[in-house]
């Protein structure tokens, strides 16, 4: 793992590099906080702000965020700026008419990182950028096949297919970020959480407490990217560690059994925590659902989810995990939570999968990735 001295240096390297043109930028209309390379390595960071950081600095693109006040490098405040070839917007579409306003000269490119459910309100507003879409003839960026052909469909519906077409490109792992140390102890006792809560806590908390019913030396611990930060107590068993730099919370999943996260209440589009577990040689147990199957690419660590498991969650989705422990210790007895025993029990007598860094989610494949795409819209203006 890299040292928080090494950390400092190499981001103040960054900083002090040479302020070269670009032609490429990122623009961020929605983030809750402004973020650079700094805080990628010394704060709690979401998925996504981690990957826009990642493939900036790996392109030497300049990054717009609507809320920054101050310049660090190349990320800068929302301004108007020259020679921009090439706009890639983050998650938000009704910000297209901003970018045609401040770069009318530059190919577009939205970055989604979301399910665009038909009627949700992400599909709400996509749909409203429909006609500015096509006139833009926008392309979209996706992180998962899975969450491509959603998109896809949602294109040949809005009538827009011909002119606006959707990619993937997966979310880049940064191989220093998640070196493990040869000969790490792995706790057999121990399993961790860093997804987002609103990913399937609850439930997690519960299948834990069934898990721990049966062997009780196992602990949870749980972290989390600073999306949300849920103040949950007195859950036996269970440490809470709360928003963590991603290397802190990097450095807990090495020596875990493995990533606990029987999500299905969000589903995935890609699930960073996914890909950088399997960079770490940590195995994951969680559910089918979403981009999981294709990002963990192992069947032994994805289990299907059940009408038993949907309806269990829409009756207690809105109650606090104390609520939950009388219909937990319910569906505890009708079988619900032994998927999660059984693996956990295998894994720990022997049948841990073995898993590793996948190449797919590489930085420098990722960023390769880019820059064909970038190359070749070029070649088709």
């Amino acid at each position: 793992m890299i040292r928080s001295g090494d950390l400092m240096e190499r981001s103040k390297q960054i900083a002090s590099a040479p302020d070269i043109e670009t032609a490429i930028l990122f623009l961020d209309p929605c983030c809750q906080r402004p973020y650079d390379t700094r805080t990628l390595w010394l704060q709690a960071t979401p998925g996504t702000e981690a990957s826009i950081t990642r493939i900036a600095d790996a392109l030497g693109a300049i990054v717009l965020q609507h809320n920054r006040t101050e310049t660090y490098g190349r990320f800068r405040p929302l301004q108007r700026l020259s020679g921009i070839t090439h706009v890639i917007l983050n998650r938000d579409p009704r910000a297209l008419p901003l970018v045609r306003e401040l770069f009318p000269e530059a190919r577009v490119y939205l970055w989604v990182h979301d399910h665009f459910n038909p009627g949700s309100k992400r599909w709400r507003r996509l749909a409203s950028m429909a006609q500015l879409l096509r006139e833009m003839a926008v392309t979209i960026i996706c992180v998962s096949n899975e969450q491509r052909h959603g998109v896809e469909a949602m294109l040949r519906h809005l009538r827009v297919e011909d002119r606006v077409t959707a990619c993937t490109i997966y979310n880049p792992v940064d191989a220093t970020d998640t070196r493990k140390a040869k000969g790490a102890y792995i706790d057999d006792r121990k399993l961790v959480f860093f997804s987002s809560p609103n990913k399937g806590l609850k439930f997690t908390l519960d299948a834990f407490a069934e898990l721990r019913r049966h062997m009780p030396d196992l602990r949870l611990v749980v972290g989390n990217p600073g999306y949300k930060n849920w103040r949950l107590s007195g859950v036996s068993g269970v440490e809470f560690l709360g928003p963590k730099p991603p290397q802190q919370i990097h450095q807990e999943v090495s020596t875990a059994l493995c990533t606990f996260c029987p999500n299905f209440v969000l589903p995935e589009t890609f699930g960073l925590v996914f890909a950088e577990s399997k960079a770490l040689g940590t195995p994951v147990l969680t559910h089918d659902c979403g981009a999981a199957a294709e990002i963990i690419a192992d069947p032994e660590q994805v289990i299907p989810v059940t009408s038993a498991h949907r309806l269990y969650e829409r009756l207690l989705t809105k109650f606090s995990p104390r609520v939950r422990k009388g219909p937990a210790r319910i569906a505890a007895a009708l079988g619900l939570f032994d998927p999660y025993v059984e693996k956990i029990r295998a894994w720990r007598s022997g049948a841990r999968p073995v898993t590793g860094p996948d190449p797919r989610f590489r930085l420098t494949t990722v960023a390769d990735q880019w820059r064909s795409l970038l190359c070749a819209t070029d070649a088709r203006q």
